[in-house]
């Protein structure tokens, strides 16, 4: 049982010298960084509406749309890594269902391409 134990002793000193380093580099950086915040700074980023108002707000369709269409392509992305790695292993059969499942993909594309919920006005 000892044996097995001391195997796992690099991964924990790794990870000592991880934590270590990492607090290091964040201490430096606020030590050695200026702190001066302006409005810009500070200023909604990316979302298109301020972060800190009401709750309860409703958000534009659009940003529901954007985020479907990007679950559906990172999946697309996750399922094209084993597939990949295994083609050699899934032959003619594989292949062709992962056309069939990119070609599913890329009609759903067009559609919301020609629908205009690429259109941001």
């Amino acid at each position: 049982m000892e044996s097995l134990l001391i195997q796992y002793l690099p991964i924990l000193i790794f990870l000592g010298i991880a934590i270590v380093f990492s607090i290091i580099f964040i201490g430096a950086a606020v030590l050695v960084a200026r702190q001066n915040p302006d409005d810009e700074k500070l200023s909604a980023y990316e979302c298109g509406f301020e972060a800190f108002e009401e709750s309860r707000g409703q958000f534009d369709v659009r940003f529901y749309l954007v985020a479907i269409l990007f679950i559906i392509f990172d999946l697309e992305v996750a399922f094209l890594f084993p597939w990949a790695v295994a083609l050699g292993d899934i032959g003619l059969y594989g292949f062709w269902s992962m056309v069939l499942f990119l070609g599913v993909l890329t009609v759903g594309f067009i559609y919301e391409w020609n629908k205009g919920a690429l259109e941001w006005e």
